[in-house]
């Protein structure tokens, strides 16, 4: 299974200006740049790699844990991930830190945070980030 998206750049690193497409349209032409990616923090004006990663992992790790969470005969009604990617420029990106707050009825806290472990270390967005720090921060809701 293969999933693709296309960046088109123009210009230089700090004028230039490029957009992003993904196969599903999610991202239509949408636009990325120097200032969005290392000026404005708002990330109203567009997206970057960064965000992109923290999307990805948030949505990865969540659908891992409902897949282990249904396993364990404890299915979820709510799983509110949130991905944190930390750049530090001249560095690169040096870690995602997961925080989750789950509405999942009959399980225990430190069940819940074990099967939580589990979904980070199992969900394939998690694995492919394995030269940065990955946390998680996962409770009860």
């Amino acid at each position: 299974m293969d999933r693709t998206a296309n960046a088109v750049w123009k210009g230089n690193l700090k004028e230039g200006k490029g957009t992003l497409d993904t196969q599903s349209g999610a991202l239509k032409g949408t636009p990325y740049s120097f200032k969005m990616r290392f000026e404005d923090e708002s990330g109203k004006s567009g997206t970057n790699p960064e965000e992109l990663i923290a999307a990805a992992h948030a949505g990865c790790f969540a659908m891992q844990l409902s897949h282990v969470l249904a396993e364990n005969g404890t299915p979820a009604t709510e799983l509110d991930a949130k991905a944190v990617v930390t750049l530090v420029p001249g560095t690169g990106i040096t870690g995602s830190a997961l925080t989750l707050v789950g509405k999942v009825p009959g399980i225990d806290a430190a069940k819940f945070q074990e099967l939580a472990e589990q979904a980070k270390a199992g969900c394939p967005v998690s694995k492919a980030l394995g030269a940065i720090k990955v946390s998680l921060d996962a409770k009860l809701g």
